[in-house]
């Protein structure tokens, strides 16, 4: 995306691989939730993502070591110009969908234009910029742009390639348990309604000697066991029914790891670094709502949530707070002062960033840690009052309807629900009713796509060349369209101008300059109670599979693990 790529055109393997690895055996992966569907391109249903990185491949490949850089995978060749307004692919006459038939430039251009129709809203959106489309060869295909995105060229080689041959654009919309026809390295084996998927290695797999590939996907076999709770998911990894667990409660990392295979050495815990931005936890208000489209409101729902006793005494301290969307990294804006570059770009929308974000002062509110703040408290109440509620007979309530202030946060994990009541006694202080509703995995994520909620957790992933993903996570143009990741409903022309600012970044520090100045326009906004994130990746693993001693800019990743030698 900027600068050169850390790989020269006749490199061999990725660096945070083992390019020996052994392959042959399986592995098995738990996962919290159920499934729908296979199909991971549309809106409906519920599909799990393996799917789409293990059996459906892309013309490119993004390499796990690098900000934003692609390699060649169904494309053997890219051409762009400087201005990138447009990008051509040469696909590798070698390649082959999992049923034999050859990947044409047809296949590319099918899948184009079914997803532009009927995929999901980023395939939507990342298509809709495409002015047009063209077949140039058996395997050539052009696509000349509409719009000024330097990301763009990147993008479309990282879309899914689909058989033309194998699917009807009539039902592609409709929900299926089997998955799209790929040319990746697996293909669907087995499939049990919500509970388990398992792949198998595709033996004529046509792409496993290629350099992004070497040293990963390594299993004969992928199996996916799905658990209807987290409790269940870890009481499972105990008695070895799969065999990595990525931890994400630093209460059981903390004292649920003490347990026989771990203290005889059958199991391997790790903690492990990482280059990425920290992930933005939050609990998001629905600004679509009215409850919460006043930002004293929201300002004063931060005040009362205390993080540093929640930390204390539900995480034991391992959790650091979140403050900025791109946090532990160099986009971050949080502790800084906005430089030139930076002022340049938000200059236009001057009551679009808080000052104290602006001067870098700005942190999220610290609490004495008591449970009891009443600096917080009183906070808290001023901005409610401003905002015309006031504090009756232990109730907040409305000053023009008397309607009690009782927002409803549904969850969808017991985990989330054991945060969610803490929060709920911290808000109980100043009248606030906070109404709790545990909902199953799939009304948890359907409400959640059609914003059917006051409030709702989420977790943005960010990486450190974030793009086109930005309007579909922070544009205007993302906030009523269903299905986004906007969950929050932010209307802002100043975010919307920051993220085409760091669309057309030719330089890498333009491109940090206008991310930071998203990042503070973001932190503005207050759409959300900034939670925590771990330090790193919390690992534990059965030592029957094994992993790279040297890791990823995202941590350790699961293709690129191995059975271990002599393990049954």
């Amino acid at each position: 995306m900027h600068g050169d790529p850390l790989y020269p055109a006749d490199f061999t393997h990725y660096r945070s691989v083992n390019p020996n690895a052994p392959r042959g055996g399986r592995l098995v992966q738990g996962a919290v939730g159920a499934f729908d569907s296979l199909n991971p391109f549309i809106v409906r249903g519920t599909a799990p993502p393996f799917v789409r990185w293990n059996i459906v491949e892309s013309l490119m490949a993004r390499s796990p070591d690098e900000a934003f850089t692609c390699y060649a995978l169904l494309a053997r060749s890219v051409a762009t110009d400087d201005a990138r307004s447009y990008v051509a692919f040469e696909i590798d006459e070698r390649a082959r969908f999992s049923d034999g038939r050859p990947v044409t430039a047809e296949d590319v251009l099918f899948s184009y234009e079914l997803l532009r129709l009927k995929g999901r809203p980023n395939h939507r959106t990342y298509y809709g910029k495409v002015a047009k489309a063209e077949v140039t060869g058996p395997l050539s295909i052009r696509f000349t742009f509409g719009v000024v995105d330097r990301e763009l060229p990147l993008i479309l080689a990282l879309m899914p390639v689909l058989a033309r041959h194998a699917i009807n654009p009539k039902t592609f919309e409709e929900t299926t348990f089997t998955a799209p026809l790929g040319s990746g390295p697996y293909v669907q084996a087995e499939v049990k309604p919500g509970e388990s998927v398992v792949l198998t290695r595709n033996a004529d797999y046509w792409g496993r000697d290629l350099p992004v590939n070497r040293g990963n996907f390594n299993f004969d076999s992928l199996r996916y066991d799905f658990y209807r709770d987290i409790n269940a998911q870890f009481e499972a990894f105990k008695r070895g029914l799969y065999d990595i667990r990525f931890e994400t409660d630093p209460g059981r990392w903390k004292t649920g790891y003490d347990f026989p295979a771990v203290r005889d050495g059958r199991i391997v815990t790790e903690e492990i670094e990482t280059g990425m931005p920290k992930p933005y936890s939050a609990l998001i208000f629905n600004m679509r709502r009215d409850l919460f489209a006043d930002v004293r409101v929201r300002q004063a729902m931060v005040e009362l949530f205390d993080f540093e006793w929640a930390n204390d005494n539900l995480y034991f301290g391992l959790y650091r707070r979140n403050g900025s969307f791109y946090d532990g990294s160099e986009l971050s804006a949080l502790g800084r002062p906005a430089e030139a570059r930076e002022q340049e770009l938000l200059k236009p929308f001057p009551d679009d960033v808080l000052p104290a974000v602006m001067d870098g002062t700005w942190r999220p509110p610290r609490s004495d840690g008591s449970g009891r703040d009443r600096e917080r408290l009183r906070k808290a109440l001023d901005l409610f009052a401003q905002a015309g509620w006031e504090l009756k007979g232990g109730a907040l309530v409305s000053k023009a309807t008397g309607k009690p202030f009782a927002p409803e946060l549904i969850v969808g994990s017991k985990d989330q629900e054991r945060l969610s009541l803490a929060y709920q006694n911290m808000l109980r202080r100043a009248g606030v009713t906070l109404n709790i509703r545990l909902v199953d995995n799939v009304q948890f994520e359907a409400r959640k796509q059609t914003y059917d909620y006051d409030m709702v957790p989420y977790i943005w992933d960010q990486s450190l060349s974030p793009g086109n993903e930005q309007a579909f996570y922070f544009g205007s143009g993302a906030a009523d369209t269903p299905g986004t990741r906007n969950f929050m409903g932010l209307k802002s022309k100043a975010a919307d101008a920051m993220i085409e600012a760091l669309l057309a970044a030719r330089e890498r520090s333009d491109f940090v300059s206008a991310v930071r100045a998203l990042d503070r326009v973001l932190m503005s906004a207050r759409f959300s109670v900034p939670l925590f994130y771990t330090p790193g990746q919390w690992v534990a693993r059965w030592r029957k599979v094994e992993r790279p001693e040297q890791v990823s800019l995202s941590g350790t990743l699961a293709e690129s693990w191995w059975q271990a030698p002599g393990a049954p």
